[in-house]
């Protein structure tokens, strides 16, 4: 009995040996770390995540969450935990070194201003991605992922609508930002006469390279939704959704706007809600107006692709406008359009046509031109990736390109307090059909829509004075336009 033991003793540590070499050439290969095994071994023990998964493609990370908001939650906390964490500290860094305010501020004002506000559906969901990261041991609590969530615009519009208040001495200078650029079209102006629909998100390289997720979100109430995203975010947050309703969405910020209520509901849970539950423009613009703050002071541009409309909804705090057609397009480039809300609410020269909002509005109405009755989900790659520059009559990629390379440029972007050579500019984009749409389907390309790469390091040798950024700044690696749908699966 003792030699038959010692022989299967034998032979399991064998196998043993056979096994453990096997995984160590598959990691090797790249085709298995330790992490995948945990995610593997944890999700095939907790029912909250039997319905989720991820993959990699194209320079995205694919995620497909659904259930109740807790399970929702848990399944992004879990399964981008590691893509979670890495830009929880680009955020942290940034949002402290712009504001001169430390994190605690952040937590206090997700805790007490904006927490008491949100609906008690993303309350839900909220807690779950923390409870996620809790689960894989990322040190971020509940007030954490609020804080992130609202990184747009705490730092953006309360941070000075606050220094202001308080009359803080030596504050910041600091202005809503005019990142992306956009367009919707429909009617006489696209091929097949419906609405198309496309954006790029600028925005500095920090947040930038991390905005590189594909949400594919099946909520248990409202409307699935297909949107590109950032890493522990519950909404697109630079804003491209196709819901299965057939309501797509963008937008691009209002430069200059000032202007904050602490009092109403927060920008990315209105957004959000929006995002899920409405099923027609009219529907959108009332739920983005219930409770509005100011915060993160947009131009949505909208396509009904039931109906074939397209809209352009300018939110402001005091002032609200929707421009509608079935026949005609928008464009978004950070430019407002309402003369008062111009008036009232921003400090931003309608008619400075050198500054990076103006040269590209221009531009978008030069292609509208040009390709009218053309204009397809192929020709909104080719937009987007435009390097003339309207102010010079030239091209050159640089600040007022619609494919932005803010690195390139001397002058930088003094709306957004962006000194020359600032690291930013056109991060990824996307671009819809309305056979797309129908679909929910979108096409992707992540970082520069022209291909080009940013290398943080020669960057840094350049410019020294962007030293700061060194812990957080990494490369903008483009990848190839990309298409992505519900539903799919490695």
């Amino acid at each position: 009995m003792r030699s038959e033991h010692n022989g299967r003793s034998l032979l399991l540590l064998t196998l043993l040996v056979i096994g453990a070499v096997a995984l160590g050439l598959l990691a090797l290969s790249g085709r298995y770390s330790p992490m995948q095994a945990q995610q593997t071994t944890s999700k095939a023990g907790d029912p909250r995540l039997r319905k989720a998964w991820r993959f990699q493609r194209g320079g995205w990370t694919y995620v497909h969450l659904e259930g109740p908001p807790a399970e929702i939650g848990y399944q992004h906390g879990y399964l981008l935990a590691p893509e979670i964490a890495d830009a929880f500290q680009a955020v942290k860094l940034e949002d402290t070194h712009n504001s001169k305010r430390d994190w605690e501020f952040f937590r206090a004002t997700a805790r007490e201003v904006l927490w008491p506000r949100i609906e008690a559906e993303y309350q839900r969901e909220l807690q779950g991605i923390a409870d996620g990261l809790k689960a894989r041991s990322v040190a971020m609590d509940l007030y954490d992922v609020v804080a992130l969530n609202a990184f747009e615009e705490v730092p953006d519009y309360y941070v000075p609508w606050l220094d202001a208040k308080e009359k803080r001495a030596g504050a910041p200078s600091l202005h809503a930002p005019g990142n992306c650029s956009a367009f919707v079209a429909t009617g006489s102006w696209t091929k097949d006469r419906r609405p198309v629909i496309a954006h790029n998100n600028w925005t500095s390289v920090i947040p930038g390279a991390r905005w590189r997720i594909i949400f594919d979100i099946v909520p248990e109430k409202g409307y699935r939704m297909i949107m590109d995203g950032f890493p522990g975010v519950i909404v697109s947050d630079d804003d491209f959704t196709i819901n299965s309703a057939g309501l797509a969405v963008t937008e691009t910020t209002i430069a200059r706007f000032r202007g904050f209520d602490p009092r109403g509901k927060p920008e990315f849970v209105r957004a959000r809600k929006a995002t899920q539950y409405a099923k027609s423009i009219d529907e959108y613009v009332k739920i983005m107006n219930d409770g509005n703050n100011g915060g993160y002071a947009n131009d949505w541009l909208l396509a009904d692709f039931n109906t074939g409309e397209v809209a352009r909804f300018e939110q402001g705090l005091q002032h609200t406008r929707a421009w509608r057609t079935k026949d005609g397009y928008f464009v978004g480039s950070n430019f407002p359009s309402d003369p008062a809300l111009i008036r009232d609410e921003t400090d931003f020269d309608a008619n400075d046509l050198s500054n990076s909002m103006n040269a590209r509005h221009a531009r978008w109405d030069q292609l509208m031109a040009q390709h009218k009755g053309k204009i397809d989900a192929a020709l909104a790659e080719s937009f987007e990736s435009d390097h003339y520059d309207s102010f010079q009559k030239k091209e050159e990629a640089n600040e007022r390109t619609l494919c932005g390379h803010v690195e390139t440029s001397p002058r930088g972007v003094r709306e957004w307090d962006w000194g020359p050579y600032h690291p930013g500019g056109t991060m990824q984009a996307k671009a819809a059909d309305a056979t797309m749409a129908k679909n929910m389907t979108f096409v992707a390309r992540a970082g520069h829509a022209c291909g080009a790469n940013f290398k943080a390091a020669e960057f840094l040798a350049a410019h020294p004075e962007y030293a700061w950024q060194k812990p957080v700044l990494t490369d903008l690696i483009a990848g190839p336009w990309t298409k992505f749908s519900i539903g799919e699966k490695k």
